[in-house]
């Protein structure tokens, strides 16, 4: 792969940047390059803002349309994206190490279904209302789009992320600028040709790939009316202070550090219950925020829970994100990789017993390869158990009864995801419903496009999916009559 670009995606038409930095994605399997893209500075954020806002005050525009009729154009978006699914597949996989199997569900058919679920929601969706005054009089009650939306997303689910921004913000009416992580910019491009395929109104989706500090000017851009993020912590607060400061609205999914409580009963044949385990504990090679790395088993049952979980991480196969038979690639980044094993460092030191993993795999010389890891007798308040590694790591931290799995699983700055494994339905949720957290699954975990998503503590704030989703990109406003 050798691709090669020298625009940007802004107000419907390709624009030369504004200079010549540039961008070289590189293959996380192999480490080469795989190809140029340039790298967005401020003056083009201003374009792409500019052409945001020209299109959002159109007083015939996008925002002022009706519903039904944007729907139809986000319809159109979403088979524009199926018809280049294969592509994004491989571009996806080969830059962030997601391997294929899984980018075949999450990067190209999961985002569509975002986007479709949403045309939906347009469709029915109720903009104003009247009631009758307290005090006399009607009132009526708009909701009116929140505006021009910086839309800033990880490396690590690119386009399911990003989706998860522009399908909620094009059904009520807003426009975008959309900034991509450097990691991740090829897929971005892809998008970009889908929008126009699609016919999406020019300055509607603006894409502008660049580093940190130029989205933190996006961020702060005085034509911006609202910012969507997602990523770690540190970089969300920093993103909270700016839009404290200018009082402008935020929804932010950061971090977790989520549980995996399995009960007493849980039934723990990996015939029954791998795949889901997988999707909830390993997911992307360990790099997604929602996955239960800490797991929190009985003492009743703990070795029986250690040899599981084991057998379970050692029966996966390391290797090329392009292979299908792979369960677990390489890390994004060269970056990444030194993160992940200072953590398996910090295990060992901290005294937990490693049971498996805990270097790179054999007879893979490149790519950025990290070992499925599992550390037994961890202290709930060891650094691994504390911290988010994102990575194929685990930390298996044993209970006494319920009540002190509840209090372990709630003793973390975060609150993102979580799961509860057990024979007993019921129970289950009993226990999930005790569990400080945005979000919790019973015997298995997925973000469902229906549902709400995001954390509570230092996991974020705010919503994305669900019928909740629409809320952040819509204001309220009061007519008297």
């Amino acid at each position: 792969m050798n691709l090669r670009y020298d625009t940007f995606y802004i107000g419907g038409e390709w624009i030369r940047p504004a200079t010549d930095r540039s961008i070289t994605p590189i293959n996380a399997s192999t480490e080469e390059p795989l190809g140029l893209v340039p790298e967005g500075t401020e003056a083009d954020i201003d374009r792409a803002v500019a052409a945001a806002r020209a299109a959002v005050d159109d007083p015939s525009g996008w925002s002022n349309w009706e519903p039904a009729r944007r729907a139809e154009v986000m319809d159109r978006l979403a088979d524009a994206i199926d018809r280049r699914a294969a592509d994004f597949v491989e571009r996806v996989s080969a830059q962030n190490g997601m391997p294929v199997a899984v980018a075949r569900q999450l990067e190209t058919g999961y985002p569509s279904a975002v986007l479709r679920y949403y045309a939906a929601l347009a469709r029915e969706l109720t903009t104003a209302e009247t009631r009758p005054g307290l005090l006399g009089g009607s009132i009526e009650v708009r909701k009116v789009p929140v505006g021009v939306v910086a839309a800033i997303v990880p490396w690590n689910f690119p386009q399911a992320l990003t989706m998860f921004k522009i399908a909620p913000a094009m059904a009520t009416g807003c426009t975008l600028v959309v900034k991509p992580s450097p990691e991740t910019v090829l897929d971005a491009y892809l998008l970009a040709e889908a929008v126009e395929d699609a016919g999406v109104p020019a300055g509607v989706i603006n894409i502008v790939p660049a580093g940190r500090e130029t989205g933190a000017y996006l961020v702060a851009h005085p034509a911006v009316d609202k910012v969507a993020f997602t990523g770690s912590t540190a970089a969300g607060r920093a993103i909270a202070e700016t839009c404290g400061r200018l009082l402008r609205p935020v929804t932010l999914e950061l971090g977790g550090k989520s549980a995996a409580i399995v009960l007493d009963d849980a039934d723990l044949d990996l015939t029954k219950i791998g795949e889901g385990l997988f999707g909830a504990t390993l997911l992307n090679n360990g790099q997604t925020c929602f996955l239960g790395t800490r797991v929190l088993a009985p003492r009743s049952r703990y070795g029986e829970v250690v040899d599981a979980f084991t057998a379970f991480a050692g029966s996966l196969t390391v290797g090329d994100a392009g292979d299908p038979a792979t369960h677990v690639g390489p890390m994004a980044t060269a970056r990444q990789r030194e993160r992940v094993e200072s953590y398996i460092a910090k295990g060992r030191s901290e005294g937990a017993r490693l049971t498996t993993g805990g270097g790179r795999p054999d007879g893979l010389e490149r790519g950025w390869y990290v070992q499925p890891t599992v550390f037994a007798d961890v202290d709930n308040n060891a650094v691994i158990a504390q911290e988010e590694i994102f990575g194929p790591v685990l930390s298996l931290i044993p209970y006494d009864d319920v009540d002190d799995a509840v209090r372990l699983a709630n003793d973390s700055e975060f609150g993102l995801g979580g799961t509860v494994w057990t024979s007993d339905p019921e129970r289950g949720r009993a226990v999930a419903h005790r569990v400080h957290t945005g979000t919790i699954g019973v015997n298995r975990y997925i973000p469902d496009p229906a549902a709400p998503f995001g954390g509570v503590k230092a996991s974020g704030l705010g919503r994305e999916l669900g019928p909740e989703g629409l809320t952040g990109y819509q204001q309220t406003q009061t007519v008297y009559l």
